[in-house]
């Protein structure tokens, strides 16, 4: 699972994707929690706050990921 986002478990209008948490993103992006909260305290990563909680759209990471992905020099 490291390095792969999961696909929503059902992709069917309106209905919402499982958020994911720090601790799953990290892992997703390789990279540990401590990272991934200073992403979040500096605004660099999308993530929906819900009172105290932190959570991730994996659409919305997905989409992060490849909008910083570097193009193949030629």
């Amino acid at each position: 699972m490291r390095g792969q986002l999961r696909e929503p478990r059902s992709t069917a209008a309106g209905e919402l994707p499982r958020l994911l948490n720090v601790e799953e993103v990290a892992e997703v992006l390789g990279v540990n929690v401590r990272h991934v909260r200073r992403l979040v305290f500096e605004r660099r990563i999308p993530y929906v706050k819900w009172g105290r909680l932190v959570r991730f759209d994996p659409r919305e990471i997905d989409r992060w990921l490849r909008d910083r992905a570097a193009a193949p020099a030629f």
